[in-house]
């Protein structure tokens, strides 16, 4: 297996289309088809699946070309480092679901490091992402949260993945709304009460599952359910709608503001927060700093 090879399978995923990968590395199409079955034979799994309509990639390519994007990534570090003697920034990202002290601990780590040597990113997204993102090694770590209802499931597919979950600590379930709320002004509150307001929900795009939810109780029959893409949405529709969410409790606001609170659910589910990362992967630096930032929220739970 050769550095070229992982080049050439990199570039046909990127492009999508054999031809397109050919046209853009100045070689011709069966040649380029050749050297991807031979690399496919090597190493005894299919990258791409063929069909009439174009080429496809199998889970098994998914998860080559991601330790692919790695080996030419880092070989791509060595030549500009070393031959062409350029100073590159170091690269550090995180993917989370839609947590806001996610986003505040990578704030607090990224001051620590500054900016000049690094290049940072935080993507907050869909948790099927996070899992998607952590896998590829698109993302360092990936924060979610495990509890009794998905965390079979939630953890044989991280299993699958070569993925690991390190619990960071637990939270009861709490109810999050504005303080305009009629149950606002409540010290505890039932799902029976919230019958009559709109339950609010992170939509989960093409993956939507139970037990990809963001959200505990993601089985329960609500009457009323809005799902919305991102907190900023979120948090119109509770002012507007005198909708919720549910959530651990933990609440950022420098973030999302002072005009809204938590509330005790009366239920018994606690979300496990904590985040996932490659099982044979070492944390680096960066990633043990935002794991102490992310710790400090421990003292915040309700």
């Amino acid at each position: 297996m050769t550095l070229q090879q992982m080049k050439y399978a990199i570039e046909i995923a990127d492009k999508g289309s054999i031809n397109l990968a050919a046209k853009s590395l100045f070689i011709s199409q069966p040649s380029l088809s050749g050297t991807i079955k031979e690399l496919e034979d090597e190493i005894g799994i299919e990258i791409f699946s063929r069909t009439n309509r174009g080429i496809t990639i199998t889970p098994e390519g998914s998860e080559f070309l991601g330790y692919a994007r790695q080996v030419v990534q880092q070989y791509n570090l060595m030549e500009e480092q070393y031959i062409e003697k350029k100073v590159r920034k170091k690269y550090f990202s995180v993917s989370t679901q839609h947590y806001s002290f996610a986003v505040k601990a990578f704030v607090e780590m990224v001051k620590q490091f500054g900016m000049d040597e690094y290049e940072f990113a935080v993507h907050e997204t869909k948790t099927y992402e996070v899992i998607e993102d952590v896998r590829s090694f698109k993302s360092d770590l990936g924060i979610l949260y495990l509890d009794k209802f998905n965390e079979k499931v939630m953890t044989k597919i991280l299993n699958e993945n070569s993925l690991e979950f390190i619990e960071l600590f637990p939270c009861d379930t709490y109810v999050y709304l504005w303080k305009g709320h009629p149950l606002a002004d409540q010290s505890i509150i039932s799902m029976e009460e919230l019958e009559e307001y709109p339950c609010l929900s992170f939509e989960q795009g093409k993956n939507n599952s139970f037990y990809f939810a963001e959200e505990v109780l993601s089985t329960y029959e609500y009457k009323r359910i809005i799902k919305a893409n991102d907190r900023a949405t979120m948090l119109n529709l509770m002012v507007g709608l005198n909708g919720y969410t549910l959530c651990s409790g933990i609440i950022c606001q420098e973030l999302n503001g002072s005009d809204y609170q938590a509330v005790k659910l009366d239920s018994d589910e606690v979300m496990h927060i904590g985040y996932i990362k490659h099982k044979r992967i070492p944390l680096s630096i960066e990633g043990t700093k935002y794991l102490e930032e992310l710790v400090k929220y421990r003292e915040l739970v309700l």
